[in-house]
């Protein structure tokens, strides 16, 4: 089946746009940006992609498992950093495990 082209011709008006000066632009519904927001931004620009991650049942001990959850929020993203530490230090130069 062939793919509906959907795009259409802007209808904006971009000699009105690029006529515009900043003092001309309305920012009334925008939200105001706060120290906080910049604070927690993350800039990605020239850094290697971020890996893709496989959504996983695992079975892990109930003690294991509250001990990472007690230590807040995160603890998936501490999991993950912990298995792959182990698999970089089981693994030899050619990717095989040790």
């Amino acid at each position: 089946m062939k793919k509906k082209h959907i795009s259409h011709k802007s209808r904006t008006d971009w000699n009105r746009v690029d006529k515009l000066r900043d003092k001309d632009i309305d920012f009334s519904e925008n939200p105001e940006v706060t120290p906080e927001m910049f604070a927690k931004a993350v800039l990605r620009k020239g850094l290697k992609p971020v890996t893709r991650k496989s959504q996983v049942t695992l079975r892990i001990d109930d003690e294991v498992l509250t001990w990472f959850k007690n230590q807040g929020k995160g603890y998936q993203t501490r999991i993950n950093s912990l298995l792959k530490a182990y698999k970089e230090a089981n693994q030899n130069e050619s990717g095989r495990t040790i």
